[in-house]
């Protein structure tokens, strides 16, 4: 399904046809126009060289995004290897206290009573 927005970018009107909904595409191009804008304000540089001075810090955040996510995966994977040791620990600490409960109930010294 393609959906047709046109957005306006510095002055220029652009036809974007994709299959994401109008909102989305429209809220991608006033992203894309308040970065030409602030560059073509800031940086006093022609059309040409904001699209492409905006292109690169798009890029660059994008790839600082993905390490950014990289690094939250890792840390993701990290606390669940240690939520698996620990309940492994858990575990064998249950047994252990169930194998304690048993020795202590042959013996005579239990009072019977066990959870």
């Amino acid at each position: 399904m393609n959906n047709r927005v046109t957005v306006t970018i510095c002055g220029e009107d652009y036809n974007f046809v994709a299959d994401e909904s109008p909102e989305y595409m429209e809220k991608v191009g006033a992203f894309v126009g308040k970065k030409m804008d602030e560059l073509l304000t800031v940086a006093k540089v022609g059309r040409t060289d904001a699209a492409v001075l905006t292109a690169v810090n798009i890029a660059d955040e994008l790839f600082k995004s993905y390490e950014a996510a990289e690094k939250l995966r890792s840390e993701i994977k990290n606390y669940a290897d240690e939520a698996g040791r620990a309940q492994g620990e858990a575990s064998d600490l249950k047994r252990e206290v169930f194998r304690l409960q048993q020795k202590l109930d042959s013996k005579g010294g239990g009072n019977g009573n066990r959870r």
